[in-house]
């Protein structure tokens, strides 16, 4: 099974599965290209000194180093950083090496709300924010399409069958034969 698909309980299915917004990634592809530009451009300027192999072979350390710790790392995180929102609960996962996750069912969620400025708005994402009635407000940063998440993360919190009201591929309810139903 693929992830999240083996984390789920019997019955639970996901609605929703997301990763951080390519917004975080602006800043490390931006020290890649720097970082490959001063690598090579280091390569040029000590290519003629006599002790050139090993003012290369130092650059191109250097470079892999500044690579790996401010480029690859970030990537990793971003990678495997998931928000995932299924029939029963809110999942929130970050991590390879030391994964952290916290889980947050439905039923405890008293509100969901949404931030974004104008650079959020301008891209895409904002901060989701979760409130329930014993813990402070969660907040996740950088959710795409964050007003999306926060309208379906309301309708499966209120799990209110009216609020499907004439929308396309629902089902009519026997209760309401004429009102479209949950899926």
């Amino acid at each position: 099974m693929a992830y999240p698909d083996d984390l789920l309980s019997d019955g639970e299915r996901v609605v929703l599965h997301k990763h951080p917004h390519w917004k975080m990634l602006l800043l490390p592809y931006l020290i890649l290209v720097i970082v490959l530009g001063l690598a090579i451009w280091g390569l040029f300027l000590v290519q003629d000194l006599s002790w050139a192999t090993i003012a290369m072979i130092i650059i191109g350390a250097v470079a892999v180093l500044l690579i790996v710790w401010l480029f690859f790392v970030p990537f990793i995180r971003w990678r495997t950083t998931h928000f995932v929102v299924t029939t029963d609960r809110v999942m929130y996962r970050v991590g390879v090496i030391n994964r952290t996750g916290i889980d947050i069912p439905l039923s405890r969620i008293s509100s969901v709300r949404f931030e974004h400025g104008l650079i959020d708005r301008i891209v895409g994402c904002g901060t989701l924010i979760m409130e329930s009635s014993a813990q402070e407000p969660l907040m996740f940063d950088d959710i795409p399409q964050v007003e999306k998440v926060q309208t379906l993360l309301y309708r499966e919190v209120n799990d209110n069958p009216h609020d499907d009201f004439h929308r396309p591929g629902s089902q009519p309810t026997e209760e309401y034969p004429e009102q479209g139903g949950r899926r």
